[in-house]
């Protein structure tokens, strides 16, 4: 899934109302648990916000890291899938 595919907008949301739930469902678990650890600090001092609105933009514009026999087969014209 790409940026801007119903995945990323359903983990937009989530954060939306929790921020880290959507870094949580997208399986990025340490930055989920950091987010919402330092939004909850941040609200203390009223900056909570700012945090809540990078957890919600991360998640609807993350990308998962593509696999490596597709970037070498991307850069070097090898198809991974067919048998030689």
């Amino acid at each position: 899934m790409g940026s801007g595919s119903c995945g990323n907008v359903l983990t937009a949301l989530a954060s939306f109302f929790i921020p880290g739930l959507g870094q949580l469902l997208q399986g990025r678990w340490l930055l989920a648990g950091f987010m919402f650890v330092l939004t909850a600090l941040f609200w203390l001092i009223l900056l909570g916000w700012a945090i809540h609105l990078w957890s919600i933009i991360d998640a609807a514009l993350f990308e998962q890291p593509e696999p490596a026999a597709q970037r070498y087969s991307r850069y070097y014209g090898y198809d991974h899938r067919r048998v030689y």
